[in-house]
This record gives C-alpha cells, structure tokens and sequence, in this order.
C-alpha cells in the first residue's frame, strides 16, 4: 500500500468516524460507495470537503469524472496525485 492511498484510508476513517475500522479494513480497490465500504451521499460530501482541505483540490460535485474519481481508494489517490 503505498503512502497515498494509506493517507487517505485514515481520512476516510478520521473524517467519517468510522471507529472500529483500520486502514487495512479498507480495500484499495473496492467501491467506497454501494457494495464496497457502502459509503453514501451524505458520506460523499464530508469526504470531498476533507479532501479539499488536506489536499487543496478543487472538486466538482456535479461532474461524472469526479464521481468516477471517488469510486475507490486506488481512483481517489491517482485524482489527487495528479492534481496536488
């Protein structure tokens, strides 16, 4: 696992308070949303606020690409890599 992806892991589970879990509950790349993390809208909109925060990035909600970004841990961390 890189570092990246280990960052993100634990902002998942700081900003989401998901409290029993460990980045390593976490699979790269298994959907955070549905039938992966099961992540929802609400969830969404917490993490992208985080993410701009702790990374400066500017994100579009309504954009089908940043959806497509926020699939996974492994989308998430390339999106960010190639936009810090």
């Amino acid at each position: 696992m890189n570092e990246l992806e280990l960052e993100i892991k634990q902002l998942i589970i700081d900003v989401l308070n998901l409290e029993d879990m460990t980045p390593d509950d976490i699979e790269t790349d298994a959907p955070l949303f549905g039938d992966g993390l099961g992540l929802d809208s609400i969830d969404a909109l917490e993490l992208g606020v985080a993410i701009k925060k702790q990374f400066n990035i500017t994100l579009n909600a309504e954009s089908k690409e940043t959806k497509a970004h926020f699939f996974s841990v492994k989308t998430l961390a390339q999106f960010i890599a190639q936009n810090k």
